[in-house]
């Protein structure tokens, strides 16, 4: 038995989805569960040596991640046209992570909607990144925004 346990890995495992938790963005969650298989063989088959589990991991970090991009995302991505879309997205606020170009800018909400966290938009008020902007329609796949007023009291 190597200097590993089992567990090592299913913790890391378990650390790298907590933190995908804070950080949403899709990329740590496929090597937390790659660890937690990675801990399942390591347990089923106990002679594995470091530097296979660690080659293992590797590899299966990248083929999770892999099919994330060519299979499951490409589905996810393109959501506005379910039944549901407008009445999920109206009314969420986001940040301009894109400067306005003619009208168009692209927005990030704090958590995944519909499959994704950033979207394109279109803003008819003049923005710049960092401002807050709420959905207000959906029009040709395309989200309608407006300028979020916050208020300020003295």
């Amino acid at each position: 038995m190597s200097g590993l346990e089992p567990w090592y890995w299913f913790v890391f495992g378990i650390v790298l989805i907590l933190l995908e938790l804070i950080i949403t963005t899709f990329a740590l969650l496929w090597f937390g569960i790659a660890a937690l298989i990675v801990s399942l063989l390591y347990w089923l088959y106990p002679e594995l040596s470091t530097a296979v589990q660690i080659f293992m991991w590797g590899i299966l970090a990248s083929l999770c991640t892999f099919l994330w991009f060519k299979y499951i995302k490409p589905k996810s991505k393109q959501q506005l046209n379910r039944p549901d879309a407008q009445q999920i997205m109206v009314g969420q606020i986001g940040m301009v992570t894109q400067n306005q170009v003619n009208q168009h800018i692209t927005l990030r909400f704090p958590m995944p909607i519909l499959g994704s966290d950033e979207w394109p938009a279109l803003c008819v008020e003049h923005v710049v990144i960092g401002d807050k902007v709420q959905v207000t329609d959906i029009k040709d796949h395309l989200l309608m925004v407006k300028k979020q007023i916050t208020s300020t009291h003295i």
